[in-house]
């Protein structure tokens, strides 16, 4: 697979809306938002613009990653930089043949070269494990609630980057968008039809589960 990955280009906005579209469609619920989020996070002061990139396979669009800055605030109330990603996106005709993956690899290395020191996400383990994610719980870093969620995962991006770290997870406040602004932007698309998939209680459990706090790191 001769997969290329480069920074998104002006040019390439839509194709890229229309691409996470497709990949979320009916996904975690009923539509998505992810195409909205996307590009609503574009314009975030909080968006790494050297981590906004696409994979182009045959000279299509076929996945695209983009990474805004988090925190983990501890009890001081002191804030430590991480990073967040998210949406990744791949075309539905191109999932699991690692193109997640090639973006995952090739974006931790560039941030490591930035000198940034964790990503932090949500999402569904079985996805992310294999790319060196692990439980929250291992860090000590818990949700708002103080909660250590399934779904929250950490990947150091050094050894002992979060040594002595320990604390709340806060991403960026653009990834609370409006439905609003959803529902006008989707239908500058063609129609789509909303529908319930058991994947939708798949993401709902992992998306309410928690790990015990006893894990040693």
């Amino acid at each position: 697979m001769d997969l290329t990955i480069r920074p998104e280009a002006p040019e390439d906005r839509r194709a890229v809306e229309e691409l996470a579209r497709e990949a979320f469609w009916n996904h975690h619920v009923p539509g998505c938002d992810e195409h909205y989020l996307l590009h609503h996070i574009r314009s975030s002061a909080d968006l790494i613009p050297q981590l906004n990139l696409v994979a182009v396979l045959d000279g299509r669009i076929v996945g695209h990653i983009l990474y805004t800055r988090s925190w983990v605030v501890d009890k001081a109330g002191s804030r430590h930089g991480t990073l967040t990603f998210g949406p990744l996106s791949v075309h539905p005709d191109h999932q699991r043949r690692g193109i997640g993956k090639a973006l995952i690899a090739h974006t931790r290395d560039l941030a490591r070269g930035m000198g940034h020191r964790a990503i932090i996400i949500y999402g569904h383990p079985g996805n992310y494990c294999g790319s060196g994610f692990k439980s929250c719980a291992h860090y000590g870093i818990t949700d708002a609630q103080g909660l250590y969620p399934s779904s929250l995962l950490v990947l150091e991006l050094y050894p002992g980057a979060l040594d002595g770290i320990a604390g709340v997870f806060a991403e960026s406040i653009d990834f609370q968008v409006d439905p609003g602004g959803l529902e006008a932007f989707d239908r500058g698309f063609p129609p789509k039809e909303k529908a319930v998939t058991p994947g939708q209680e798949e993401f709902f459990i992992n998306s309410h589960s928690f790990v015990q706090p006893d894990v040693q790191r």
